[in-house]
């Protein structure tokens, strides 16, 4: 009897030639790989379902944008305030003074300030030190405390003016007018420009 050939089959069969048979693994190791993957992807699904059915119950994050663009939690931020209290026309007293070769411009001028609500004072022809001397629409002069408010009053009513400090005390302000000088503005954007003073735009909403 060969030593290939089985035990207890005699010499009834015998293996020969060099090619044997091969023991194949059992599938089960492969099944049992696959059957965890697939349990681990079924497990994932449902804690993401389960997620999303409380986030939906619970209201979802209160921090999401909505459609329109913008955060769930904004408010509406409070309404602005001045910085600086500013006098009203009827506060600040204007001297007129005409720095140009036409005449009657400050009276005039005086005038028309006077129906819009200013204090008219001094009116008559420019300081040596600005006649003919002032080339823009106008010169707003006065003491430090007018940059604060009286300057910008005064500034809507007449465009292209620019403004300067003098070693004055009191309240009033100078309008030099100049020789770039047409027309004070139409009262109507006076009136637009000295009311946008009063009412600076709302600051941003807050998040």
């Amino acid at each position: 009897m060969s030593m290939l050939t089985p035990p207890g089959m005699g010499g009834k069969y015998r293996i020969t030639g060099d090619v044997y048979p091969r023991m194949r693994r059992p599938h089960r190791r492969r099944r049992i790989v696959l059957a965890s993957a697939a349990a681990v992807v079924l497990l994932g699904a449902a804690g993401w379902g389960t997620y999303q059915l409380v986030d939906v119950f619970s209201g979802g994050d209160d921090t999401r944008t909505t459609a329109a663009g913008k955060r769930a939690d904004c408010k509406p931020a409070p309404a602005p305030t001045p910085a600086v209290a500013l006098p009203k026309p009827g506060q600040v007293t204007v001297n007129v003074y005409n720095a140009t070769p036409r005449s009657g411009l400050a009276k005039t001028t005086a005038d028309e300030l006077k129906k819009r609500g200013f204090a008219i004072g001094k009116v008559g022809n420019a300081p040596a030190a600005y006649d003919k001397k002032v080339t823009g629409a106008g010169l707003l002069l006065g003491a430090p405390a007018a940059a604060k408010g009286s300057f910008a009053v005064l500034g809507t009513q007449l465009a292209g003016t620019t403004t300067k400090v003098d070693t004055r005390t009191t309240a009033d302000v100078d309008l030099i007018i100049g020789t770039a000088f047409k027309n004070l503005s139409p009262k109507a954007t006076a009136d637009a420009a000295l009311a946008a003073l009063n009412k600076p735009k709302p600051a941003p909403t807050r998040c």
